[in-house]
């Protein structure tokens, strides 16, 4: 029977839960939406394990092409019938922090003979994520794996028949090729030309993951860690605790991985100025707040945190009020240390030889197909 896994303690509707009466997302705005479709199985753990490290400054590449973008990301992981799951959906989100958290659970396991449920979750991510439609917007998925589908289930929508699908919404279908099986070459050759992709080999492990510190990465962890201080959790009482959980995620995260958390306060801050935010998602009074999309006075008190909700209104407001204010300046400063740390990067980058890597290839592919 298959079965579907839950990748992070909080559901998607969790994500999706909207804040206040009259808040909803800005329509106007071009929209950028990628999918990664990633085999999940054992041969593929070294390239899962650097995913994870690299996933927010992929994420990055997305705000520097297109900063004004509304991005949303998403994963449909697989693996094949008789393993844990067949696949697991993350759906589109604007929340990066729980598709980070989701990513960080993935453990590659199972697999047995070598085909895998490729169809399945081809069609899963064309038919069944939450695309966008219409106007100015980008849909990108990327395949990632080293095995081929299974063309013998006959409960499976082959993949060509998804692809045309895929076309009709307008989503391009890339091809990254784990490995150099020839079997799975010959497939992925065939996805990337009828998705009007592009065909990508990289090494089984997914190549030598390039983390480049630099001086500019302990100062932005504690100007994030600043910002983090300014938020005012809010809404239902499980919306507040999940927000609180991505203020300890990010202390973690700057504790075990400090270039991860320098890449994820980069992004964070090249969002802040359409987005206000300190952590993504929503949640925080101080961001909606800054946004002009609600106002403390109209808060229920029992959506208010402790700490607030023992104030009288007019101190509410003043708190808030400061709070936005200080998240401000601290961006300012943050946005000078990331814009060091970019020129960094770039020069310590362009002094190495050039390797086909998964976020590399990653990258520069959405550089292209994003302004397609």
């Amino acid at each position: 029977m298959r079965s579907r896994i839950t990748l992070c303690s909080l559901a998607f509707a969790l994500a999706t839960m909207p804040l206040a009466a009259g808040l909803s997302p800005a329509q106007a705005k071009p929209t950028v939406e990628v999918a990664f479709v990633l085999d999940t199985t054992g041969s593929m753990a070294r390239l899962i394990e650097g995913a994870k490290r690299k996933i927010w400054s992929i994420a990055t590449t997305i705000v520097d092409s297109n900063p004004d973008a509304d991005i949303r990301m998403g994963l449909v992981a697989y693996r094949d019938i008789g393993d844990d799951y067949v696949t697991s959906k993350i759906e589109l989100t604007r929340d990066i922090q729980d598709l980070y958290a989701n990513l960080l659970e993935l453990k590659a396991r199972g697999g047995g003979d070598w085909p895998e449920s490729v169809n399945e979750a081809l069609d899963v991510a064309v038919n069944k994520l939450q695309w966008t439609a219409g106007g100015d917007v980008r849909h990108i998925v990327f395949l990632v794996g080293d095995a081929p589908p299974h063309m013998d289930y006959a409960q499976d929508t082959k993949y060509p028949t998804t692809l045309a699908v895929a076309r009709q919404k307008d989503i391009i279908v890339n091809a990254v090729l784990a490995g150099d099986a020839r079997d799975t070459e010959r497939v992925w050759r065939d996805i990337a030309q009828i998705g009007s992709g592009r065909f990508i080999p990289i090494p089984q492990d997914g190549g030598q993951v390039v983390v480049i510190e630099t001086p500019y990465d302990q100062d932005i962890i504690i100007l994030q860690q600043q910002l983090n201080d300014t938020v005012i959790p809010y809404g239902p009482r499980e919306r507040q605790r999940h927000t609180e959980l991505k203020l300890r995620q990010t202390a973690s995260v700057a504790a075990s991985a400090p270039s991860t958390a320098s890449d994820m306060a980069s992004y964070i801050n090249k969002r802040s100025a359409s987005t206000s935010e300190a952590v993504t998602g929503g949640g925080d009074l101080v961001a909606d707040a800054a946004k002009g999309t609600t106002s403390v006075a109209a808060v229920k008190d029992a959506d208010l945190p402790d700490n607030l909700r023992a104030m009288k209104p007019e101190q509410r407001e003043a708190e808030v009020a400061r709070q936005v204010g200080q998240r401000k300046a601290l961006n300012e400063k943050l946005t000078a240390l990331v814009g060091q740390r970019d020129k960094y990067i770039a020069e310590q980058a362009a002094k190495s030889p050039k390797a086909s890597t998964f976020d590399g290839v990653v990258r520069e592919t959405l550089k292209a197909q994003i302004k397609r």
